[in-house]
């Protein structure tokens, strides 16, 4: 009996991944529930928001072996503390000793955001990691813009290095990471503490996590054009954090705002950079890898070419966003328990 066969003309891939059909959706339902953009709210509004938001894009908070809340001397005295919440994982809970740490700090465009809104991230990425998280809640503008937020991040980061063995923690084996304006924090953290190494005040970093990290405060990366519009963060939006993060444009080159146009990118921890296809930031992003990497750095990349910027905590609508969350705490672990 013969074999019928057909020819069967196969259309090139679209030069442009395909959006994620869940994170289509959720747009699709934010549009139809008339969700207001965050640029048309007020800081206080927008907080407000994305802290409520989280009860329904995030899963729930999974159990962890401790979960200390504690306060941290800012960088002007005990008398502006920063709030932070240490956590150990929960397979350290019956095995007390000190632990590597990732110091972490939250998104949101350097104006909203805080302990809570990355409470299940944190707590996701210790429990996959197998080492402790210390999550800051780094002064927040238009109240207190830049460089106050960077002087918090490298203050809090500089405390728990002097402070681990109080916390049951490591102090040989710290990394950095952040999402979003969180990663641009961390990058520049990871810079400021190479330089201070330098001059000879040592604090070994072993790893920067940036996730579709914030590095050029001037936005003019193709992806802004492309991604700007109709991908949840908006070219709008963008320049919304920018304006109350970095009022005067003048200091959108200084690089604890920018970290891509810090010249000497050389002697930096290793990096986990991740990235996604369809956010105004991701070429910055790329960029950024790239740079550590030509500088001779050890740095990995990785970019959901279907996902949407902020959606690493979004796991509850987002079956990548758990691959992403897992992805992360695998390089954690590998660069801080070895």
């Amino acid at each position: 009996m013969g074999v019928t066969r057909h020819n069967v003309t196969h259309s090139p891939p679209p030069e442009v991944p395909m959006l994620d059909p869940q994170a289509r959706a959720l747009l699709d339902l934010m549009e139809a529930r008339g969700v207001p953009p965050t640029h048309t709210l007020t800081p206080a509004e927008a907080r407000k928001f994305y802290r409520e938001r989280r009860f329904f894009s995030q899963p729930d908070p999974p159990a962890v072996g401790e979960l200390r809340e504690l306060l941290i001397p800012g960088p002007t005295g005990p008398a502006s503390p920063i709030p932070a919440r240490l956590y150990r994982p929960l397979q350290a809970a019956q095995q007390p000793g000190e632990l590597p740490v990732l110091v972490y700090f939250h998104g949101g465009g350097w104006t909203i955001g805080d302990l809570d809104t990355h409470d299940t991230l944190c707590r996701q990425l210790a429990n996959g990691s197998g080492c402790a998280v210390v999550s800051v809640d780094y002064r927040l503008a238009p109240e207190h813009a830049f460089p106050a937020a960077v002087d918090d991040a490298v203050a809090a980061t500089r405390w728990v290095h002097q402070h681990a063995a109080s916390l049951g923690l490591d102090a040989r084996r710290i990394g950095v990471g952040g999402d979003s304006a969180g990663g641009n924090l961390a990058a520049v953290v990871a810079l400021t503490l190479r330089d201070a190494a330098r001059g000879g005040v040592p604090l070994p970093l072993r790893l920067q996590l940036l996730i579709y990290p914030a590095t050029d405060m001037r936005a003019v990366a193709p992806s802004h054009t492309s991604n700007g519009q109709g991908y949840l963060l908006t070219r709008e939006s963008i320049e919304y954090f920018r304006s109350h993060y970095v009022p005067d444009r003048a200091q959108d080159s200084d690089w604890r705002a920018s970290p891509v146009l810090r010249e000497d990118l050389q002697d930096l921890p290793p990096a986990f950079v991740l990235t996604a296809g369809f956010d105004p930031l991701r070429d910055e992003g790329r960029e950024y890898a790239d740079l550590l990497s030509a500088a001779g750095n050890a740095v990995q990349f990785v970019c959901f070419e279907r996902q949407i910027h902020g959606f690493i905590t979004m796991g509850r609508l987002l079956d990548e966003a758990n691959t992403a969350v897992d992805l992360c705490a695998r390089a954690v672990r590998r660069a801080l328990l070895g």
